[in-house]
């Protein structure tokens, strides 16, 4: 099948490369002319393990292309994407759709044939319709149909989830576009992946609802280790224990500075206020967003602490800067929140990250970016690890013994 993709983030290159690898001929589209220029070069623009094999091999088979021109990639195709960004907006923290529905009125103009035009990206319940007005009215002598199908990505393990998913949701309001879907994820079948399909707006709550559950799982357990700390138990152990119940399972349950990243935090958000509007208000996620983000000050506090209550002119090691190891993403790290509070506290940071430091420095200020774990530790009165990259599980403590002002390591990942 011919697939356009508008937007050349990232979902939209995990996602362009991964229904290429199924065989189809898929198009991603960008309004960021230097960001194209990239990726028809080869490069990808976000760090993802295997990603960049997977474009090459794709592109070098001419079953993946990048380009700005979105009329001609959606007049040829049978299927559009729309991954564009949903942030969250400043003002009232309700999800930004400026850029779904500039997409579907852009899409509209384009279409030839009948086209399914699927939601890829991360909406409210009701974005679905409100698209189907839009093309209806710009484009009301074309067929096509409107779909949910959101994405369930972790960062630094895109590509397997895509291939070998929990499931696939899918939003469908005739049978016709069921079909076309059904032919697109057909090569999942070989692996028996689930496929739900569902209602359009069920498919769109389903987003928001399961990001919502895994961001409590990880509040949850935060609060448990705190609690584990007085008791003076471990709360490793602890959340050992609790997995091995197969009605809550293991994953989500590592205790640590907080969620951030790229959907959590904003999905978080958006459901409240969604709910709100519903009057139907959703407590247990409102009290999950406070108090995950007043874990980052503590985080902050629990540092400042195993320095003797003042780091006032000292030097802060930290090691990892990005939400989550095996990305280079910085959005809502805690990392953020924590040095914010160090520097206000007087403090001077130094710090590593494998990945991040790139997109860390856009976004911190005052901060000396070291070239591996060791210059971040050099002459530290404290190490902290914020991000659990695996090459911090093996470090040289007799070097950092020698190099460190004090011997204080601050673990807030229990690595």
């Amino acid at each position: 099948m011919r697939i356009a993709m508008i937007g050349a983030g990232y979902v939209g290159q995990v996602s362009g490369a991964c229904f290429a690898s199924f065989g189809h001929l898929v198009v991603c589209v960008d309004t960021d002319a230097d960001k194209v220029a990239r990726l028809q070069a080869g490069e990808t623009t976000i760090f993802e393990p295997g990603l960049a094999e997977l474009m090459a091999e794709n592109g070098k088979a001419g079953r993946l292309e990048f380009t700005t021109d979105l009329e001609a990639a959606v007049r040829q195709a049978d299927v559009v994407f729309i991954a564009v960004g949903t942030p969250a907006r400043r003002s009232d923290g309700h999800a930004d759709l400026e850029y779904v529905y500039e997409a579907a009125r852009r899409v509209a103009g384009a279409i030839s044939g009948y086209t399914v035009i699927v939601t890829k990206s991360t909406v409210p319940v009701g974005t679905g319709d409100e698209v189907m007005r839009i093309v209806a009215e710009a484009a009301p002598n074309k067929e096509f149909s409107v779909v949910s199908n959101p994405e369930f990505l972790r960062e630094g393990a895109a590509i397997d989830d895509f291939k070998r998913p929990d499931r696939v949701v899918i939003g469908v309001e005739d049978e016709r576009a069921k079909a076309v879907m059904a032919e697109v994820y057909r090569a999942l079948s070989l692996n028996q992946s689930p496929v739900l399909f569902t209602s359009r707006r069920n498919s769109e709550l389903i987003k928001y609802a399961g990001n919502a559950f895994l961001a409590m799982k990880i509040t949850f357990i935060n609060e448990i280790a705190d609690l584990s700390e007085k008791l003076g138990t471990d709360v490793q152990e602890v959340a050992r224990g609790i997995g091995m119940d197969r009605r809550i399972g293991p994953k989500f349950l590592n205790a640590g500075p907080g969620y951030g990243g790229s959907c959590f935090p904003k999905d978080t958000l958006a459901l409240t206020r969604l709910a709100k509007d519903a009057n139907s208000p959703v407590r247990l996620i409102e009290t999950t967003i406070e108090i995950n983000d007043a874990r980052k000050g503590f985080m902050a506090e629990r540092v400042i602490g195993a320095c003797g209550g003042d780091v006032t002119g000292k030097t802060i090691g930290i090691l990892g800067l990005t939400f989550k190891p095996n990305t280079d993403d910085m959005r809502e790290a805690p990392s953020l929140a924590i040095i914010d509070a160090l520097q206000g506290r007087g403090a001077k940071i130094q710090a590593f990250d494998p990945e991040g430091m790139t997109a860390a420095a856009e976004v911190l200020n005052g901060v000396d970016f070291a070239d591996d774990p060791y210059g971040a530790a050099a002459g530290a009165a404290a190490l902290v690890i914020i991000t659990e990259w695996d090459s911090f599980r093996s470090l040289d403590f007799a070097r950092l013994a020698e190099i460190m002002e004090r011997r204080v390591l601050v673990d807030l990942r229990n690595i």
